[in-house]
This record gives C-alpha cells, structure tokens and sequence, in this order.
C-alpha cells in the first residue's frame, strides 16, 4: 500500500462520502497515514464537498472520525459585515 498526499487521501475521502461511504474506513486509514506523515492529527473539511452538509451531517461526521483517531474541522463561516 503505497502513502498518499494528504490532497489525494481527500480527495477520496469525499468521493466515498458521495458514494454511500463506500470503503470510508480504508480511506481513513490512508488519511491517517497521509496526516502522520506531515505530523498533524486534524483535517479541514471543505462542507460543499460532503453529502449531507447540515450541522447534523458534519457532526455525525466528526463523530466517526473521532472515534478511528483523526479529527475533523471545518472552515468557520463567513459573517457578512454590519
């Protein structure tokens, strides 16, 4: 099993979320190895490119990763000036 880019491991991070998870854990254990290997513990998660995109959807999210050691963030939101 040869070491992806952490844009690689993304990359099919959200492909799988778009396909019904399919092979989501293999990819995670990608992504953790794409992360080590650039010393971090925690991904930025681009919300437009996952399929439930609510708070509930990111937070369920999360969760999973949580629990198979990578943590999941996401950009905060833009607020439109007063």
């Amino acid at each position: 099993m040869t070491a992806l880019t952490l844009d690689q491991a993304m990359q099919n991070i959200y492909t799988s979320l778009n396909n019904s998870n399919e092979d989501i854990d293999a990819h995670i254990i990608q992504l953790k190895i794409a992360l080590f290997a650039l010393g971090m513990k925690s991904v930025e998660v681009d919300p437009a490119k996952i399929a439930e995109n609510n708070r509930a959807g990111r937070k369920l999210m999360q969760s999973y990763f949580r629990k198979r050691g990578v943590t999941v963030t996401f950009p905060e939101a833009t607020q439109p000036a007063p």
